[in-house]
């Protein structure tokens, strides 16, 4: 009996190492005058390799110091299934290595990024073709105080507010700490500002108060390092069917 009892407490633990929250983004960048045929190559690859667990979402980058890039994401899936993948073929690697890889400049990253459902106003496969993305790096040990979390649970706050559907991601060892704000707008782009009020509006109104939005201010200058906004457009042709 004791030796079942134990396994019941274990059973959770395992359940939840096995979630699907780890997405992975590569970030590439084509030749200018390859893109076409990047596109088409990529299309390609997608369907002949990248099914279910492996889906990609492949979108360009609209906005920002990526602009011009794509952005790939790949999940989500566990960190389990990550540690075994083992359906990477000769072939697929060649595919990549022969059609793709010649059309790319030497730009590129790779990162994986934690789903934090605690921290979002929606679920992690609720898609928008239209979104926009907000880094956010914070300075060390920001993250070990749970200080940027705190400021981004009362942010949520906010967001709910606005009726805005927001996805939080964690960046996991994958360089500096930091963190994804992804704005999906299910709408389109018509949905920016459609609520007809601020975000620090928004903030007050859910927080209780304006002493609560300058304590938020003051905590987000001493704990973000520094940020950067993006818009994506997702390429279906691209991507996953």
């Amino acid at each position: 009996m004791k030796k079942l009892f134990s396994l019941l407490l274990v059973a959770p633990l395992f359940v939840i190492a096995q979630e699907k929250t780890v997405i992975n983004v590569s970030r590439v960048f084509p030749k200018p005058d390859k893109i076409k045929q990047f596109e088409k190559a990529v299309a390609s690859h997608v369907q002949k390799y990248h099914k279910g667990d492996w889906a990609w979402r492949v979108s360009t980058i609209e906005t920002g110091p990526d602009m011009g890039g794509y952005n790939i994401v790949e999940g989500p899936n566990s960190w389990q299934a990550i540690d075994g993948r083992n359906d990477i073929s000769k072939e697929h690697q060649s595919d990549w290595d022969m059609n793709v890889q010649p059309l790319l400049t030497d730009r590129g990253s790779n990162s994986y990024a934690t789903y934090r459902p605690e921290l979002s106003t929606v679920k992690l496969t609720d898609y928008a073709d239209k979104v926009s993305i907000q880094h956010i790096y914070h300075k060390p040990g920001y993250g070990y105080s749970h200080q940027m979390e705190n400021l981004i649970k009362s942010m949520k706050n906010a967001w709910q507010a606005a009726g805005q559907s927001v996805a939080v991601y964690e960046n996991t060892v994958s360089g500096e700490p930091g963190w994804l704000i992804v704005t999906r707008y299910k709408s389109g782009l018509k949905e920016i500002g459609a609520t007809g009020a601020s975000f620090e509006a928004n903030f007050i109104k859910a927080n209780g108060g304006e002493s609560e939005w300058n304590k938020f201010v003051e905590g987000y200058k001493q704990a973000v390092d520094h940020q950067w906004t993006e818009l994506t457009f997702l390429k279906k042709d691209m991507s996953s069917k």
